[in-house]
């Protein structure tokens, strides 16, 4: 048991339930990245854990697992082109450590996929690209005070 002294359920206000964000493409950061052991021991995942950062979804997370150091070579392969993509979405492209890569904004392009053993609908990430920018629009000088359609 732990001991709960002092906490007042009165003075908290209660969590809500977080449905997962519709299918898009949000602008976030990595907030945090650790490796842990998968389920059977046999190698190790980085939990990388992002922070939607603008928008109506802003200050939600969600999460990547890649399976670096796996026994089967097809899916640590995948995990290391995820691993790639990240790297050069944030224009770090030969990090020494995780945390090299946390707090520079990419694209996470975010899906819904229903889970096999309840049916929920829960958010998957599926790709990273660099932070979308704006074009640059350059005016002819000679066109300056032309309408743009007889330019």
């Amino acid at each position: 048991m732990a001991n709960l002294n002092g906490f007042n359920a009165n003075n908290v206000e209660p969590a809500a339930d977080f449905d997962p964000i519709p299918a898009a493409k949000y602008l976030a950061v990595i907030t945090n990245s650790e490796f842990k052991p998968t389920k059977n021991g046999s190698g190790n995942y980085l939990e990388l854990t992002f922070q939607v950062i603008e928008g109506q979804y802003k200050n939600r997370l969600l999460w990547a697992r890649l399976n670096l150091d796996h026994q089967n070579e097809t899916t640590a392969k995948i995990s290391r082109g995820q691993l790639s993509a990240i790297c050069k979405a944030v224009g770090v492209l030969t990090p020494k450590d995780s945390a090299e890569l946390h707090n520079l904004p990419l694209m996470i392009n975010v899906k819904l996929k229903k889970r096999n053993d309840t049916g929920e609908l829960v958010n998957e990430i599926k790709g990273y690209s660099a932070k979308e920018t704006a074009p640059i629009q350059t005016i002819n000088p000679a066109a300056k005070g032309v309408a743009p359609w007889k330019r």
